[in-house]
């Protein structure tokens, strides 16, 4: 069963009167009742609410179905609003007002008007073309969702222009570029604009009225204005007055006015609040400013309980509403202009993804400096707590994927059962949910077999997706949102006998993951510089994978956590890992049409100790902190070295150690357990 929401037992439920809560058939209700997150729900559950609370339901769900959408009226549409407003080309980002990758139903514009539904991309329309571009995660689904009125941009290829130069190509002559401000970051909008004018275009202008959203008209999923609760100090490990005063120190560093955050899960960690604004990301739609002697939470206060107001009270915030934002950052443009008479301004920074319309309320470049938000740094170093949540909950979330995995090889292998890919995923949520501090999904399961495990963030949906078979390949990434952190964990399986190709792939990949885990640098090394350590083995091969190797990962917040990372993207080379960064470590191999593997844990950034310390640098490593054993029957073990194969005998011993006691009363996953973790 899906969960739609998971009810709260503390008293304050009272005040989580949703009039979906009793709209929806109790049959559709979580099974945790132990949650303080009264709407944290999986996708499939927030949009049946959207359904059932408004009076004209979407035609078309927007789920991540691998259908094929005829997209041609709302283009037709779109087009006409374009002509009417001198519009030669329109730009649909993926992102909504705060830069989010996963966003509300509400903001869903580009999968509405292209009908491909991956986390990133960008639709370009012109007069009498359409263009979408997607990074190679997304090539097979875009290829199957994308309707013959589209082109297919593969982003990264060799002679595949990006979106930003098919825009600029289709702009020469004279012709004006169209874009939603408020979706589109300051600095990209600006570079975009002037490439245009080089190019031949009339530049980029600023359409403040969304056409897409006039396209949609009433059918538009309202946007959700769940409540919010409080995240306790011994989740959070921090007060709020405390990350106001290391923040205000960086603004006089910077010599800078304030700071104005935009970035949903920023704002959710700096006033230590969760919400459930967004599926499977515990955030709620806010923006704030930052002063040195205030800090104002934009916010419809409705969404408050009273514990919230009362703690925000305490910590010396003010509370306005969500829509006055822009209207007191121009207010504050002026004030800055009154205040400097003539003499160079105390500038506002805001984040470099914050959106153009933002910058321009803010009285643009002569106000406003763009960096690389404090906030989102400070948030990426964990605090001690937040580390050994990070810790707990996936020793409670590995004991639940070793619950699942032995229970579906039982099904599939012993008891000769059918179940398809949603079922499974559906029995592992259910698991899940058992667990202590478990609130939710932190993304949707991508549960796989066979040729669907080659399509990278794969999405089953019941009535289109596949029967599970034991004869291939089976693929799980999933994580759970917990009170304590953040989960993500993919396994790839074998549940018969696995041919000779899939086992070398499967050891390939998982030698770069041993490499990469067992790595030691020295401080002030990027994830770009070691992505390499995880790719070595498959480029012998000559195989590769078309994604990075690793994400950050919030703290009971986003499952995607800016601005660290392991991969080939620009902001890995600018941004160093540091000692308390928790990230991903994910290598993978895909064949299409056949199988894919891939192979994640999570990593807690420490510190170790090293013979020598060259440059008087500190040296750090990777505490992997997932406790889920790995395919013994996909590994080639002649391929391994003897110090791989003691990587895999200590790991195994210590998820052993961690998880084993979850299954006193269990024979079924403790045999599958100790079978997984037997040493080389």
């Amino acid at each position: 069963m899906r969960h739609i929401w998971a009810f709260p037992s503390f008293t304050a439920l009272s005040l989580f009167q949703a009039s979906a809560a009793s709209t929806v058939p109790r049959a559709r209700q979580a099974i945790n009742t132990s949650s303080p997150l009264a709407l944290f729900r999986t996708k499939r559950g927030f949009q049946t609410q959207a359904r059932l609370l408004t009076k004209s339901a979407p035609k078309t769900t927007l789920a991540e179905e691998m259908v094929t959408v005829n997209t041609t009226s709302r283009l037709a549409a779109l087009r006409s609003l374009m002509k009417e407003r001198n519009v030669h080309v329109y730009i649909v980002p993926s992102e909504d007002s705060h830069a989010s990758e996963y966003i509300a139903d509400c903001d869903a514009r580009r999968t509405f008007i292209s009908g491909f539904s991956g986390s990133a991309g960008t639709a370009i329309v012109t007069l009498d073309k359409a263009a979408l571009a997607t990074d190679g995660r997304y090539f097979n689904q875009a290829s199957k969702q994308l309707d013959s009125n589209w082109y297919l941009l593969k982003t990264g290829l060799q002679d595949v222009p990006t979106w930003q130069e098919w825009a600029t190509q289709e702009a020469e002559g004279g012709k004006l570029v169209g874009v939603d401000p408020k979706l589109i970051s300051s600095a990209i909008a600006e570079k975009l604009d002037e490439d245009i004018k080089n190019a031949g275009g009339s530049g980029l202008l600023g359409v403040k009225e969304n056409l897409v959203d006039l396209v949609w008209g009433s059918e538009q999923p309202p946007r959700p204005s769940n409540r919010v609760f409080l995240l306790g100090q011994q989740y959070a490990g921090k007060e709020t007055a405390t990350k106001l005063a290391d923040l205000r120190k960086e603004l006089d560093k910077k010599k800078a006015a304030g700071f104005v955050l935009s970035m949903l899960d920023e704002i959710a960690w700096l006033f230590n609040l969760r919400g459930s604004d967004i599926v499977y990301n515990p955030v709620f739609f806010s923006y704030a400013i930052v002063t040195q002697d205030s800090a104002t939470l934009y916010i419809d206060e409705a969404k408050l309980i009273a514990e919230c107001k009362t703690y925000l009270e305490q910590n010396k915030v003010a509370i306005k509403p969500y829509g006055d934002l822009f209207e007191d950052s121009e207010e504050l443009a002026r004030r800055a202009e009154a205040d400097s008479k003539g003499a160079k301004p105390r500038k506002y920074l805001i984040s470099s993804k914050g959106s153009w319309a933002l910058k321009l309320a803010l009285g643009g470049n002569k106000f406003v400096d763009e960096v690389r938000s404090p906030v989102g740094d400070a948030k990426a170093v964990k605090n001690d707590v937040e580390l050994n949540g990070m810790r707990n909950c996936h020793i409670r979330d590995g004991a639940a994927l070793s619950e699942f995995f032995a229970w579906l090889e039982d099904q599939l292998v012993n008891k000769k059962a059918e179940l398809d890919e949603v079922d499974a995923a559906d029995k592992l949520e259910q698991i899940r949910s058992k667990h202590k501090d478990f609130v939710g999904l932190s993304f949707d399961t991508i549960s796989s077999t066979g040729a669907n495990a080659a399509v990278i963030h794969y999405k089953p949906e019941k009535g289109a997706c596949k029967t599970i078979d034991p004869s291939a390949i089976y693929l799980c990434d999933s994580g759970a949102q917990y009170l304590d952190g953040t989960t993500d964990t993919t396994r790839t399986l074998h549940f018969g006998t696995p041919t000779a190709k899939e086992k070398k792939a499967y050891t390939l990949v998982l030698k770069g993951n041993i490499a990469l885990d067992s790595v030691v640098f020295p401080k002030g090394t990027s994830g770009f510089a070691i992505d390499v350590l995880a790719r070595q083995f498959l480029w012998k091969s000559g195989l590769d994978y078309r994604h990075g190797t690793g994400h950050g990962v919030g703290s009971f917040l986003n499952v995607h956590e800016g601005p660290i990372g392991i991969g080939t993207r620009k902001q890995y080379i600018d941004v160093a890992l540091a000692a308390g960064n928790v990230l991903s470590i994910e290598p993978g191999y895909y064949e299409d049409d056949a199988f894919g593997i891939r192979i994640e844990n999570l990593a807690i950034v420490k510190e170790v100790k090293t013979e020598h310390s060259f440059g008087d640098k500190p040296y750090l490593g990777f505490e992997h902190v997932t406790m889920v054993p790995y395919a013994r029957n996909l590994i080639d073990e002649a391929l391994l070295t003897p110090d791989e194969k003691d990587w895999l005998n200590r790991a195994s011993k210590k998820i052993l150690e961690n998880t084993l006691g979850y299954f006193d009363n269990d024979p079924l996953t403790k045999a599958w357990l100790l079978r997984e973790t037997q040493p080389f």
